[in-house]
């Protein structure tokens, strides 16, 4: 959204954008427990997990992790951005995130090198680094074993790393097969996201609304019809609410309210009943 649309409505952003700042997110109960825990889990290492259905805030957990977490004094953390690639580029990438320069060709040299990097940073931190992934139903399982493998030491009785992976449900089953059970079976922390409730939705609304600086731009029939029609979803809903401002913000309309609503998502019901205009004899 560009500045005069900003002025407009007296935005400092617009509130329904993916790249709103971190400190405007919401923080539920939920999420708050969750990040506790993995600050805690960072004393100790291991893996923590997030499920969920897309759209209900899987990435805006790991958002405001990634943000407490990194506020910490002495804090390391990575945040993978390609899950998808393969065994090779995996290592190229975390070489990248923490420091270290590593060879694909040459795994055991680079994986001894990683490791020695992860302890000198606990003793001197007493705090294990942080690796965190999105989209970890896109990793394949040799990626996986490996960080398994690479993130435990001393016959696995000494942890080297904090690892927070975040996907769909793909995930969560994957985690039930053979060959990554093993994995699965150390995860200590979890958060299973369900669909929002529609006073769920609302308050986070509300709350993006007061934290772009314009509570009022909405009318509360506004809010509580989006709230009804996302279904359940927070990408849904900001979509939605995105889509009426761009479209009173075309207009210049000051408030949006549930004539604008009905006439972006449900025309034929803000449309007058017509008879037709052809009579029986």
């Amino acid at each position: 959204m560009n500045r005069k649309l900003l002025a407009l409505y007296g935005l400092k952003w617009s509130p329904f954008s993916p790249e709103v700042p971190t400190e405007a997110l919401l923080v539920t109960k939920q999420i708050e427990w969750f990040c506790w825990r993995v600050e805690q889990l960072v004393s100790d290492g291991g893996f923590a997990l997030v499920t969920g259905v897309p759209g209900v805030g899987k990435s805006v957990t790991l958002r405001i992790l990634a943000d407490r977490l990194g506020a910490q004094q002495n804090a390391q953390v990575g945040i993978l951005n390609r899950p998808q690639a393969n065994l090779s580029d995996f290592f190229r990438e975390l070489g990248d995130l923490f420091g270290v320069p590593l060879r694909p060709h040459n795994r055991y040299a680079g994986s001894k090198v990683l490791r020695q990097r992860w302890q000198a940073h606990i003793d001197s931190s007493l705090l294990r680094p942080v690796l965190i992934c999105d989209e970890g139903q896109e990793m394949s399982p040799a990626v996986l074993a490996e960080l398994r493998l690479l993130a435990a030491a001393n016959l696995d009785s000494h942890v080297l790393l904090t690892v927070v992976l975040a996907g769909d449900q793909r995930l969560a089953e994957r985690f039930r097969s053979e060959d990554l059970l093993p994995l699965g079976s150390r995860i200590r922390a979890r958060l299973a996201l369900e669909p929002a409730s529609p006073e769920g939705l609302q308050a986070c609304l509300r709350h993006a609304l007061a934290k772009a600086g314009a509570p009022q731009l909405m009318t509360a029939d506004v809010i509580a019809a989006l709230g009804d029609h996302a279904h359940g979803n927070y990408r849904a809903l900001m979509n939605m609410a995105g889509e009426l401002l761009a479209i009173a913000a075309q207009r210049e309309i000051q408030q949006i309210d549930e004539k604008l609503f009905l006439e972006a998502f449900m025309p034929q019901a803000s449309q007058p009943n017509r008879t037709s205009g052809r009579h029986r004899r």
